[in-house]
C-alpha cells in the first residue's frame, strides 16, 4: 500500500488538486537600459567584486545576488543596493549577467 491509497483510506472526500510545476527561470526579474557597473576592489587585503547599479526592486537584486553566489559557489552579501562578492569573479559574473539579458560595465582594470 502507497502513500497515496493510504490517503485514500484517512481522507475518502478529499479530491487532489493539479499541480503546476513551473520552471525555476520562470521568475522575471526586471531589465534595465543602465549598465549594472561591475567593480573589482581589495578591502583589508582580500579581493572582491561589487555590482551596483541596479534600479530595479530590491527583491529582484536580492534574488540575483542569491542566484550569482549559489552558481559561482562563493560567499557574499547584499548591502546598500549593492551585492558584494567575495573574490575576483568579474569575468564569470559578467558572462552570466550578459546571458540573463543584462547590460554590465566593466570598471577597475
Amino acid at each position: 500500500m502507497d502513500l497515496q491509497d493510504q490517503l485514500k483510506n484517512l481522507f475518502p472526500d478529499h479530491k487532489p488538486s493539479e499541480v503546476k510545476e513551473t520552471p525555476a527561470n520562470s521568475e522575471k526579474i526586471w531589465m534595465q537600459e543602465d549598465p549594472i557597473i561591475c567593480k573589482y576592489e581589495k578591502r583589508k587585503g582580500k579581493p572582491i567584486t561589487i555590482l551596483e547599479g541596479y534600479t530595479g526592486a530590491t527583491a529582484d537584486f536580492k534574488k540575483l545576488a542569491k542566484e550569482l553566489k549559489t552558481k559561482l559557489s562563493v560567499g557574499g552579501s547584499f548591502k546598500d543596493d549593492k551585492i558584494i562578492i567575495q573574490g575576483d569573479y568579474r569575468d564569470k559574473i559578467m558572462k552570466l549577467l550578459i546571458e540573463k539579458g543584462f547590460k554590465v560595465k566593466r570598471v577597475g582594470g
